[in-house]
């Protein structure tokens, strides 16, 4: 039996580590040339009842622990003006979803791997038939079972399903802060531990805490998928400024002194449901299987998903016989949480 994993995402580690960990090779293709080639994102939380659940059958859980920020967990929302609405300060002790790097949980998946079982630099053009991979290079793998976890775009998804992501309507836009202690003291200290939000109804901004000194923030707004195209960083800033007009000059802080260029990050999602007729030689997991907004459940859902494809390889007789008992659980999970966030971006934008 040959499995074939696409993305070396938390998702498709996950799913190898736990398979490793029953005895099932796997090996895991993946198109960045190198474990380091980009920037892995910002942070993210872990669920005690999904994605710590997959990090303790990974048996990466005290790893993780060591690694995590409960004190992340620190939420503070504010007004346009700058005043404290609500402010959440985690109780000692609480871990129901501490937060860490993104890119310190895929070294911790991939530390915890056989050697070479990612294979980097490896682009699916597609799957060109049941067990046949193509990559870009002109390569092919023929292999017994693909699991598409590759995320929004994926190459695999088109081999079970005909739907593509749709725009939301609702746009993020990145800014880095580096060196905050010193080089933003106001920032800093508005955002805490953890994270920070303010929105009016059509606008939000939205500071995390990152580990390293670092706070990203999402300033989020209704806005064309492509209007930022062809604007430079001096033009797309004052385009912000006359958008936030009237906000708090501390957190237009947030907007004016960010360290290097936005990055523009418009919210797709797939259609509601997205389901699809089984064939024993190829599933999805995570965002290949049912991009949603991003609230909090993305990487946990595609852990959880991992844990419970991996558990089902491992412990039935066929592989139809697991994908089936996989998409069982999985389809009609993420229906359900997806009907539930389908709308949920905009719940960003809400003053109250």
């Amino acid at each position: 039996m040959t499995i074939s994993i696409i993305g070396a995402g938390p998702g498709g580690l996950t799913c190898a580590r736990i398979l490793q960990q029953h005895g099932v090779p796997v090996t895991v293709y993946d198109r960045d040339p190198h474990p380091a080639a980009r920037n892995q994102g910002g942070t993210l939380d872990l669920h005690a009842d999904d994605g710590q659940l997959a990090l303790r059958e990974a048996g990466l859980l005290d790893e993780f622990f060591a690694l995590a920020r409960p004190e992340g967990q620190e939420m503070r929302k504010l007004d346009p003006a700058g005043r404290l609405l609500a402010h959440h300060v985690p109780a000692e002790g609480e871990l129901f979803k501490p937060e860490i790097d993104r890119g310190q949980l895929r070294g911790l998946l991939l530390d915890s791997l056989k050697p070479d079982t990612v294979h980097w630099g490896r682009t699916l053009d597609r799957v060109e038939a049941p067990g046949r991979l193509r990559f870009t290079d002109g390569e092919t793998v023929e292999t017994d079972l693909i699991i598409g976890a590759d995320g929004a775009w994926s190459r695999v998804r088109p081999a079970v399903s005909a739907a593509v992501p749709e725009y939301t309507g609702i746009t993020f836009l990145e800014a880095w802060f580096d060196d905050v202690r010193n080089a933003h003291p106001e920032l800093d200290e508005l955002v805490g531990q953890g994270s920070a939000m303010a929105a009016d109804g059509e606008r939000c901004l939205f500071a995390q805490r990152n580990s390293g000194d670092h706070i990203r923030v999402y300033i989020i707004q209704r806005m064309p998928a492509d209007w930022v195209a062809g604007g430079d960083t001096a033009e797309i800033r004052a385009r912000l400024l006359e958008a936030f007009s009237g906000w708090s000059p501390v957190l237009l802080r947030m907007i004016t002194d960010n360290d290097g260029p936005y990055v523009d990050r418009p919210l797709f999602a797939l259609p509601v449901p997205h389901t699809w007729e089984q064939r024993p030689w190829v599933t999805l997991l995570g965002d290949a299987a049912h991009l949603m907004p991003p609230l909090g459940v993305g990487v946990n859902l595609a852990m959880l998903d991992a844990c419970e494809l991996a558990l089902a390889l491992a412990g039935s007789a066929t592989l139809g016989e697991a994908v089936g008992v996989y998409e069982a659980t999985m389809l009609p999970r993420s229906a359900e949480i997806a009907r539930r966030l389908k709308n949920g971006a905009e719940g960003l934008l809400d003053r109250d």
